[in-house]
């Protein structure tokens, strides 16, 4: 595998030794701990515990950084506790400590991550910092025995890809999306229809009773032979049709059409990845990982869809879809079974993508000042 800045080799690794790592999450609104035992016989949740910040956003419809930052100072240090309580060991059992570096919320981000270096200090143990889409990435390997390589949508409030994913920091990026992603047109279309917050599961309860056929939303992209997504055009659409709602009625039906037009989106493009993939792989395993992975209705249209191109399909259990420490510990256990740590001064990054040279040569957005490639 290839290493980059934020990881050395500190030993030959540990291929088949049984590892225990606490991991740290912290990169949006929920502070959240976990241990996992990673052996030959696959990941064991010995612990996962997370403190939702959602009533103390609610308020303003969508999450509040500075808000969040805070929240995070509070709560990580007795989540951390909680969970090594629950997992029923002490400091001395762990083999290393992986806390999430990026991307997300920088001032979160930050806290987990000074967390995770203070208590890999005091412990004397190794620090793994994270790649937060890592995680989500082998977040899948938590509920089954997985091997590598599969084809991964990750598919979240912040992130909307697809990937060839070879195995732990060795992952190619096949498409993502050039302005917003399927979460976040899920949340803002929910706010734009007075659903709350978070949007994406009231707006998935509320299609359930709904009749998505009597609404034309737009479809992005048709005439690109890439594997990109854009979800702009429908939230902008979405978005003025919930003015013109009257009714509960009415915005079930508008509900259950932005529900549909999202996950035909994501199986477009999801299908062109597909053909591609199994053209050059005789293993066809297409995982869907992330916060909307949660949603029933797009994980049984990609489930189909993974059927008829003959792919076996995993997602995640669903407590492990949204943002967790579970995944984070499994990230983190993986490099270091590889010998790969952090070193103490390593920063957080508000941007970190997962296949960093195709987002230097070919990014989608420009660069911003310091803040690198976004995807």
């Amino acid at each position: 595998m290839k290493m980059d800045a934020d990881y050395s080799r500190a030993t030959d690794g540990a291929t088949g030794a049984t590892l225990t790592v606490l991991g740290l999450e912290t990169s949006c609104d929920e502070t959240a701990a976990s241990v996992v035992r990673l052996s030959a016989a696959g990941a064991e949740v010995l612990s996962s515990v997370i403190h939702s910040q959602i009533d103390d956003h609610a308020a303003y419809g969508g999450v509040v950084p500075e808000i969040a930052a805070r929240s995070h100072v509070e709560m990580i240090d007795g989540v951390t506790r909680r969970a090594m309580s629950e997992a029923g060991l002490d400091w001395s059992a762990l083999d290393g400590v992986a806390a999430t570096a990026g991307p997300g919320l920088v001032g979160g981000v930050m806290v987990g991550l000074s967390y995770g270096k203070a208590a890999a200090l005091a412990r004397g143990l190794p620090l793994i910092a994270v790649n937060h889409l890592e995680g989500h990435a082998v977040s899948a390997r938590l509920g089954a025995e997985t091997t590598y390589p599969f084809l991964l949508l990750l598919v979240s409030g912040g992130h909307c890809q697809l990937l060839e994913v070879r195995g732990i920091g060795d992952m190619s990026r096949l498409g993502t999306t050039i302005d917003d992603a399927a979460g976040e047109a899920f949340d803002k279309i929910a706010k734009a229809m007075g659903l709350g917050y978070p949007g994406g599961p009231a707006l998935e309860r509320l299609a359930a009773s709904g009749d998505g056929s009597r609404f034309e939303l737009p479809r992005a992209l048709l005439g690109r032979k890439d594997c990109d997504f854009s979800f702009s055009g429908l939230k902008t659409a979405a978005s003025r049709l919930a003015q013109t709602c009257e009714t509960q009625q009415d915005r079930a039906d508008l509900a259950d059409a932005v529900q549909k037009a999202i996950a035909r989106q994501l199986a477009e493009r999801t299908e062109r990845a597909m053909k591609a993939y199994a053209e050059a792989h005789e293993h066809r395993l297409f995982v869907v990982a992330g916060g909307v992975a949660a949603n029933k209705t797009i994980r049984r249209t990609l489930e189909d869809l993974a059927t008829k191109h003959g792919f076996a399909f995993l997602a995640p259990p669903m407590a492990y879809c949204t943002d967790n420490a579970a995944m984070i510990a499994l990230a983190g256990a993986e490099r270091l079974e590889k010998g790969l740590t952090s070193d103490i001064d390593v920063a957080a990054r508000p941007r970190w993508p997962l296949d960093e040279t195709r987002a230097s040569v070919d990014p989608v957005h420009k660069k911003t000042g310091r803040k690198g490639a976004k995807a």
